[in-house]
């Protein structure tokens, strides 16, 4: 041990690969344990940015055994198309392991997320169109298709073909669509078979055996807290569980397993697609944050919505995680602003919330409450400690981790591999 969960603390793209590179010297395996190609990881080492969107960040980092566990689902020529990219640029991908009771993505649902999405029109929850959706549905209503069943084509075929008979039915008469042919999805599922079958076993015994021999694996949550399909601002959230606890179910791993949980919360505020977002700014501020952090989807090139910090949903994310520690990115974007308002509370048709309202109309109607405080103009991309910051930022950066109930470990000051500071060790405490 230790076994470290990673998670994001809003709604995602608050800069999870960089946190996880930045321990990558000090783990083992790194295993993505939930979601699919629907969320990115931006990493930039030096001078070279790398963009994943199914592959575990820590297959950056040489000595790291990166993993994809039963509890994410697999576009296979997504993940093809990520290790070929990767292996031109010299990395090394011959280490992945993958899960034989990983759900792969077949093409039948990437077309009914998208005629899906369409059909709904103004109610419809801004999926990214990749499957991701109906194939954790199809897990749910069992009849999904795993890994394993790539390399047994019987059982492969009488599974696409049970799937297809109700599928061809939505197609043909709700959406007006062609039918899919059996053939047709059979090909593109053994298409990449042959290729990922050395990096195919049973993760769980071998993520398990690894901790009993002392091994350090962190566990990297897809999307984030408020996307989660139990605890998140549902309907507008993603098919899986991207909390801490699903680590434990997505990976094969018990809760006295985890020592650290730590969770990554952005300096400020972004989502992507629908949902409510009681901070978000439609003015020139807002203009401001994403021109500045370059607030565009690593997955899909969407602009995402952006606002100020909100320690409201940072102490909900602490809460339901059970973070010890926050690594707090993209400091530097505040950078020459004169004040920082940040969220302390919601006003709902005057009453005053200082959690999350549990009520989600309540959460749509919230008018965020806020507390002004001061910025700064010098530049912090160089600084290395936490005292080279200038007193505003030191301010900002404690007010933050007073209001969110955790410490706030490391901060972010530039999008470069080096530039953070470390302000206490993050494995501090754990089990060795």
């Amino acid at each position: 041990m230790p076994a470290i969960v990673l998670v994001g603390a809003q709604w995602g793209d608050e800069g999870k690969g960089k946190a996880t590179d930045l321990l990558g010297s000090a783990l083992d395996y790194v295993v993505k344990f939930n979601g699919g190609n629907n969320a990115g990881h931006t990493v930039v080492i030096g001078d070279q940015t790398y963009a994943l969107h199914l592959l575990p960040s820590g297959i950056l980092s040489p000595n790291v055994v990166p993993v994809i566990a039963n509890g994410v689902v697999v576009d296979l020529a997504v993940l093809i198309e990520e290790l070929d990219g990767l292996e031109a640029r010299g990395v090394d991908t011959s280490r992945l392991r993958i899960s034989a009771n990983a759900h792969v993505i077949p093409p039948y649902n990437r077309v009914l997320d998208r005629v899906t999405e369409r059909f709904l029109g103004n109610r419809r929850i801004g999926t990214t169109g990749r499957g991701i959706g109906p194939t954790y549905a199809d897990k749910m209503n069992r009849v999904g298709i795993r890994v394993q069943d790539l390399y047994d084509e019987s059982i492969l075929r009488q599974k696409v073909e049970a799937a297809l008979g109700t599928k061809n039915q939505l197609l043909l008469k709700i959406y007006n669509r062609r039918a899919i042919a059996v053939e047709e999805v059979m090909d593109d599922l053994l298409e990449h078979a042959e290729r990922i079958a050395p990096m195919v076993g049973d993760t769980v015994l071998e993520l398990n055996q690894a901790l009993d021999d002392g091994a350090t694996v962190l566990f990297e949550g897809g999307q984030a807290t408020l996307l989660d399909v139990d605890h998140g601002t549902y309907p507008f959230v993603t098919s899986s569980n991207a909390t801490s606890g699903g680590a434990c179910t997505g990976a094969g791993v018990a809760p006295t397993r985890i020592d650290r949980v730590i969770g990554v919360f952005k300096a400020y505020t972004t989502r992507v697609g629908e949902g409510p977002f009681p901070t978000e700014l439609e003015d020139e501020y807002g203009e401001r944050l994403r021109d500045v952090g370059a607030e565009y989807g690593t997955t899909t090139g969407r602009p995402r919505r952006c606002g100020w910090a909100d320690v409201v949903i940072g102490r909900y994310a602490q809460r339901v995680n059970g973070i010890t520690d926050f690594v707090l990115t993209k400091l530097d974007v505040l950078t020459g602003l004169e004040k920082i308002p940040v969220c302390v509370g919601y006003d709902v048709q005057g009453r005053r919330f200082d959690e999350m309202p549990i009520n989600q109309s309540d959460f749509h109607h919230a008018t965020p409450i806020y507390e002004d405080l001061e910025g700064w103009s010098e530049d912090i991309t160089r600084a290395r400690t936490f005292e080279d910051l200038p007193a505003a930022a030191q301010r900002y950066v404690e007010r933050l981790e007073e209001l969110m109930g955790a410490r706030i470990s490391v901060v972010g000051v530039g999008p470069g591999r080096d530039e953070v500071i470390v302000r206490h060790d993050m494995l501090e405490g754990a089990t060795a």
